[in-house]
């Protein structure tokens, strides 16, 4: 069965309605009466979809393509949309895109884990035989646990969560809007499913921009204490099978694990990053948004990638960079100081 979502959605509403939700003008050649039933990524969307395009120059490529029916756009690039997509002018299409997730997701800025004055196992929720709920724990409405599954003392796992068989969740952990397989780890203070870091940012303020994705875990993988998962913001966040995760790691939203990847302590990972299979990033690394490291590549401790990582590349530093580039970089530069302090010796009176 199809899993039902975690939010509710409001609508349809007519492009005018979009448009004035989000302080954008219908282009000239748009059906202001047009049906919209949803927000989608410009990749994505359908006839019955608006979707938006800012600055970013890597999703320009996409606007050539899109089946979108409306998209929230810059006036400067309002006429390369196709034909079929109608233009939603605004100067500031991302907070348009925010102010339309508030208006197709009205509750999506306090989302639901328990239901109010409910038991703290909610009677609607599916537990198969052989389940363990310690002391103090709460599982939400329509939540499904597999067999041989334990949910630990004091952990929470909210509304429409679905965690798989022969899985255990550590006490005090906290698992929301997220889909969770076999065989999983999840050690104590683990939190999943936060909403992720998401504003449009403008000099008068910032606009909080709602997440509605998902978090998917796959099967067999272990994640370290305290370490967090923030929520996709229209896709979904998703942990390879396999992969595992140490202790205080911090992972963004709309991040994409490949399987069977090694994540050491204190690495964060931000938002729509792509990790192939079996990557390794050591402790204190770091990744930033929208690149991808390719399969098999490996990130230095204390190391952080700002660019994409070809496979099974091995890269060193901040930014970081192949490992014999990065080593040659730092022999150089010993040299050139060594060089420079005997010569500033040699200057010396005695």
């Amino acid at each position: 069965m199809e899993h039902p979502g975690f939010f509710d959605r409001a609508g349809p509403f007519t492009l005018a309605d979009v448009a004035k939700a989000t302080g954008a003008i219908v282009g000239p050649d748009a059906n202001p009466h047009g049906l919209i039933d949803d927000v989608r990524p410009l990749s994505e969307a359908g006839a019955n979809h608006v979707a938006f395009i800012d600055t970013n120059k890597k999703y320009l490529a996409q606007l050539a393509t899109t089946t979108a029916g409306a998209c929230l756009v810059a006036p400067q690039l309002a006429p390369r949309l196709p034909k079929s997509t109608a233009a939603l002018i605004t100067a500031q299409p991302y907070h348009g895109f925010a102010r339309a997730l508030h208006l197709f997701y009205p509750q999506s800025m306090h989302p639901m884990a328990a239901k109010a004055g409910a038991p703290p196992v909610d009677p609607s929720a599916k537990l198969e035989d052989g389940v363990l709920i310690e002391p103090g724990a709460i599982i939400g409405a329509e939540a499904q646990i597999g067999r041989g599954t334990r949910i630990a003392a004091g952990a929470v796992i909210g509304a429409r969560v679905s965690i798989g068989r022969d899985s255990y969740i550590g006490a005090l952990a906290t698992i929301t809007h997220a889909l969770v397989g076999d065989r999983v780890i999840i050690h104590s203070g683990v939190r999943i499913g936060q909403d992720g870091f998401g504003f449009a940012m403008g000099r008068t303020g910032h606009l909080k921009v709602p997440q509605i994705g998902r978090v998917i875990i796959q099967d067999d993988v272990e994640i370290g204490s305290n370490t967090t998962i923030d929520r996709g913001a229209l896709k979904d966040t998703i942990i390879g099978e396999g992969t595992k995760i140490d202790n205080l790691v911090q992972i963004g939203h709309n991040v994409v694990m490949g399987r069977h990847c090694v994540i050491v302590a204190m690495t964060g990972i931000s938002g729509s990053a792509e990790l192939g299979d079996f990557v390794v990033m050591g402790g204190q690394s770091g990744s930033v948004g929208h690149i991808k490291i390719g399969s098999g590549a490996q990130i230095g401790g204390a190391s952080h990638a700002t660019h994409d990582v070809p496979p099974g590349a091995r890269y060193l530093g901040t930014p970081a960079k192949p490992l014999r580039q990065q080593a040659r970089e730092y022999a150089l530069l010993k040299r050139l100081v060594e060089r420079m302090k005997g010569g500033a010796g040699d200057g010396q009176a005695d």
